[in-house]
């Protein structure tokens, strides 16, 4: 690992002041959006492609990273018997401090690692990956993302014991976890010492692409397109520029992240509760006004699993999509959360793979379902001939013209199909949810660059400024450029981890064996 920061500050001002000549140029111009938008699309298809690679399934294209993902997860939940069924409960009494000792080595409690985990899962992925889903799949993408969602759970609790067992400690308190350190050390107890570091290499390269893109770019992406929703659409004057809204978040989110990590997770385990209240609070408030069509919604879901219409081609349509969303929110299996969760306080590594193993469960069995179930309830989702696509029409007395809506536009308008001023209440979870994103990716980020780059204070500054300047940039493109760049970065992260987890998989058995024998013996004790 090396250390570049006169090279690493040279290239930051050729980037600076590349992207304020193109400002200026572009208002000139078309407008820097556009600008924006031109620049970085050609660039992004070659890597989506790649990432993307599909062959055809019963006339659908199947993307092969998907499958592999699955598997994993379905390994996982076999290996461990089932681990996510079995230690629920136990991993709720870690969260609420039962077996905490405030002596153990780490930075963060188990409520707060969790909190800052799922600060970097439940984001916008919830509100308009779930609508991606539901306009493509249907509403059977819905099942398809709750069973997604709990197989994810075991591929979580691998990745995040073993971020714990091969993080490094250091003696001002501090630590460095997640797969770029337990591909490195763990691999190298095999006598696979040269895999690990190429793998570990290439995911903090991927990890650190997954922050810029959907760590940051697809969030202020989205938040952007609420905030133009609510203040008049097209003639909004945020319509068109972006970047406003860009430079406002890069702003706030820089003076969160300049503080490190216990920064963040004292920011992160505020909001989090907040958020996920405020939205999943409104989202109930919906559904219960609408209680005669739960019934009818979840038939939808079912029978659309296995069966539908569009373009998507039925089941196997419905199954892609649902697990697209599910893994581009929940993470499982892509590595990012075992950043976080390598700084727990703790001395039993397997605590923290119980404890991350909630985290697929609240943010895809329940979050998930509930912003589909909104989208279901509240319109009519029926195949527009021309596109063979899942378009929102509403009913008499409902909004009708909404055909064209994707994202979290079609999330608002469901919402404010109930209430004129939901959108509103959406809107702020919205930035609550984009901004906790980020604040989380900024930390994963970091942590893949200073291992590429080593430690230090100006190695550190130097990721974080231009993580902002992704902000800014994410939010003035185009959906479509946005959320092809998040899926592939995020995506990407899987390759060389899952190959690490399958490897390491071993270990976490012996691991969790131990810890169940020292439980039952009584040598672990509750402390509350």
């Amino acid at each position: 690992m090396m250390k570049r920061p006169n090279t690493l500050s040279t290239l930051l001002l050729v980037l600076v002041s590349l992207l304020f000549s193109h400002a200026a140029l572009a208002q000139e111009a078309a407008g820097l959006d556009a600008t924006i938008n031109n620049m970085v699309g050609p660039v992004v298809a070659p890597f989506v492609n790649t990432i993307f690679y599909s062959v055809p399934v019963f006339g659908v294209s199947f993307p092969l990273i998907v499958m592999w993902l699955v598997v994993a997860a379905s390994v996982f939940t076999i290996y461990f018997g089932f681990i996510q069924f079995r230690a629920f409960g136990h991993a709720i009494a870690l969260v609420s401090g039962k077996y905490s000792d405030p002596n153990d080595a780490g930075e963060v409690s188990h409520f707060q690692a969790l909190a800052t985990a799922l600060s970097g899962t439940v984001g916008l992925g919830n509100i308009a990956g779930v609508a991606v889903a539901v306009s493509i799949g249907g509403p059977g993408a819905t099942f398809w993302m709750i069973m997604a969602g709990l197989l994810g759970m075991a591929s979580k609790f691998t990745e995040c014991t073993l971020g714990v067992k091969y993080r490094n400690e250091y003696a001002d308190g501090t630590v460095s976890g997640g797969p770029m350190y337990y591909l490195t050390k763990g691999l190298a107890e095999q006598n696979r010492a040269a895999l690990g570091k190429v793998l570990a290499i290439l995911f903090a390269i991927f990890c650190i692409l997954g922050s810029w893109g959907g760590g940051n770019m697809f969030q202020a992406n989205q938040a952007h397109a609420q905030l133009v929703n609510i203040t008049g659409g097209a003639d909004s004057f945020l319509s068109g520029n972006g970047w406003i809204t860009g430079l406002v978040l890069a702003g706030i989110v820089f003076a969160v992240i300049i503080g490190g990590l216990k920064s963040i997770a004292q920011v992160t385990e505020k909001v989090v509760p907040f958020m996920a209240v405020l939205y999943v609070g409104t989202a109930l408030v919906i559904i219960i006004m609408n209680a005669d069509r739960i019934g009818w919604a979840f038939g939808q879901i079912l029978s659309g699993a296995f069966t539908g219409l569009g373009i998507a081609g039925g089941l196997v349509g419905a199954l892609i999509q649902g697990f697209k969303r599910a893994a581009f929110s929940n993470e499982a299996g892509v590595g990012s959360a075992a950043i976080a969760h390598s700084a727990v306080r703790t001395k039993e590594p397997i605590t923290e793979g119980y404890v991350s193993l909630l985290e697929p469960f609240i943010d895809t069995v329940v979050i998930c379902t509930m912003t589909a179930l909104v989208i279901v309830i509240t319109g009519m989702l029926n195949v527009d001939p021309a596109t063979g696509l899942y378009v929102w029409n509403g009913e008499a007395g409902r909004i009708a013209t909404e055909g064209s809506l994707t994202g979290v536009e079609l999330t608002s308008a469901a919402f404010g199909s109930s209430f004129s001023f939901f959108p509103y209440v959406l809107a702020i979870a919205v930035v609550l949810f984009a901004f906790s994103t980020m604040i989380s990716w900024s930390y994963y980020g970091v942590k893949a660059w200073t291992y590429l780059f080593g430690e230090g204070k100006t190695s550190e500054v130097t990721y974080k400024v231009l993580f902002c300047i992704f902000v800014v940039i994410g939010a003035a493109m185009n959906l479509g450029a946005v959320i092809d760049f998040s899926d592939a970065a995020i995506f990407a992260m899987a390759l060389p981890n899952i190959i690490g987890l399958y490897l390491l998989m071993p270990v976490v058995k012996r691991e969790m064996q131990s810890y169940v024998r020292k439980l039952k013996s009584g040598e672990i004790r509750r402390y509350q």
